[in-house]
């Protein structure tokens, strides 16, 4: 879980929005831009929010990845997306070996990368429209763009998960034009991460893995992954991805990071 840090005053206009949808509340922060170019980007992003659970939600019989899995529809007769998701997921699960999967007891279930690919999409289709600085707020999982304001880096805090209230870490975006920060743990969803070998809750020594990664796709997957392979097996793979550095928060209350995450903490 995480949460984008408030900025002192003297930063460009911002626009904000807070949205729920997907089982969450998405919170878009916008800034700089002409007014109703981003005003209007605003709304068509929380549509484009709304139409991705539409489509992908497993809990509407409706939704089309339900009639997917359901051999309804095929991937063809579904929206471009439906594709580009699955794609994706088979990327994810072939770079983490196996440890990130779309798919649940042998249906299509891409519920571990949708957020996060939803999420980066709404504010790339902000900053798209002019807009100088764009934090998009997914349940915790942030993706960054651009600055608040000069000299007025991005920062996003970490929660504690052993210490409700508390932070674990902040991570800043000071000189980076995008950045992502994921989290995965039992926290605040309880046993939700699927150990793709078993089907059934993965058991690690894990409470929390935070990931910062350039987009928030992968990020979200890498963090779901390197829960499911446990503190010693998730560090070491964590270590071998460009550009990817990780916070791993283990029962016991030890911390364990990738040799790069300390560039990060500001």
């Amino acid at each position: 879980m995480a949460d984008t840090v408030a900025e002192p005053a003297e930063a460009p206009a911002a626009v904000r929005h807070a949205e729920e949808t997907m089982g969450t509340v998405f919170s878009l922060d916008v800034r700089g831009g002409e007014p109703d170019a981003v005003r209007a980007a605003v709304r068509d992003a929380v549509a484009g929010l709304h139409r991705v659970d539409e489509v992908f939600s497993t809990y509407r019989d409706d939704s089309q990845i339900s009639r997917l899995a359901r051999g309804e529809l095929s991937v063809a007769d579904c929206d471009p997306e439906v594709a580009e998701v699955l794609e994706l997921a088979a990327e994810a699960e072939r770079v983490s070996g196996g440890w990130f999967s779309a798919r649940y007891r042998g249906r299509p279930d891409p519920t571990g990368i949708v957020k996060g690919w939803a999420t980066e999409r709404a504010a790339r289709r902000l900053a798209a429209a002019g807009a100088s600085g764009v934090s998009v707020n997914g349940g915790g999982d942030v993706q960054l763009l651009g600055a608040p304001g000069a000299g007025r880096p991005w920062r996003v805090g970490v929660s504690d998960p052993l210490r409700p209230g508390g932070l674990a870490a902040v991570v800043s975006a000071a000189g980076a034009d995008e950045v992502a920060v994921a989290t995965s743990g039992t926290a605040e969803r309880g046993d939700h991460i699927v150990d793709p070998r078993t089907g059934r809750p993965a058991v690690t020594d894990l409470v929390a893995v935070t990931v910062v990664a350039p987009r928030l796709t992968w990020a979200d997957c890498w963090a779901t992954a390197a829960f499911a392979m446990g503190s010693r097996e998730g560090l070491r793979w964590l270590e071998s991805l460009p550009g990817v550095e990780g916070l791993l928060i283990t029962a016991g209350d030890e911390v364990r990071c990738t040799g790069g995450l300390a560039g990060w903490l500001g």
